[in-house]
């Protein structure tokens, strides 16, 4: 091969690996080691992708807010600093019933205890959150990308429908007429 489509050859190839290494873009973006990190959070929440395990395993769900979408709890996480234990997990209506979106990790504020850190971020301010009282979150978009940030505790594109309730019902099927 002559030197020149050899050099172009090898050019492309060398692009197309550190194309396979890139991370997500996101504004505002952490260190990029912070993704191996968050490899363990991937593992422990993917299966609640379908919304009706996550009920099934304890996370409830409350109402949507803008921003953030339906937050589930799981009152046994709340106060866990552990990558594979988050305290909530996001979801938004999506054409196939509700995506999940984020992972949040929620402890209690009080008795001036400082703000916990994880994956080098500090968590947000304390907020007044239904059920649980003031408390410090930390969100991670891990299942949708934020223009905002991957640690941005509001989402620019997660919005509510005008009828959106919390749905308790894990057995998303049962409404389905399967009648061929």
């Amino acid at each position: 091969m002559a030197p020149r489509p050899l050099k172009a050859v090898l050019t492309v190839a060398a692009a197309a690996a550190f194309s396979l290494t890139a991370v997500p873009a996101q504004a505002a973006d952490p260190d990029p080691s912070v993704w191996t990190e968050l490899l363990a959070t991937y593992g422990a929440t993917g299966m609640y992708a379908y919304e009706p395990y996550a009920v099934a395993d304890g996370f409830a769900p409350t109402p949507c807010v803008s921003g953030t979408g339906y937050r589930y709890v799981n009152q046994e996480n709340v106060g866990q600093t552990d990558p594979e234990k988050p305290a909530a997990l996001l979801y938004e209506d999506g054409p196939y019933g509700r995506r999940l979106t984020a992972v949040e990790w929620v402890v209690k504020a009080g008795s001036g205890a400082d703000a916990p850190t994880m994956f080098g971020q500090t968590f947000q301010a304390p907020v007044d959150l239904p059920d649980l009282g003031s408390s410090y979150t930390l969100r991670a978009w891990i299942y949708k990308t934020n223009p905002s940030g991957l640690f941005s505790p509001t989402h620019p594109d997660v919005t509510c429908s005008a009828a959106a309730e919390p749905d308790a019902d894990p057995d998303l099927m049962s409404d389905l007429d399967l009648d061929l």
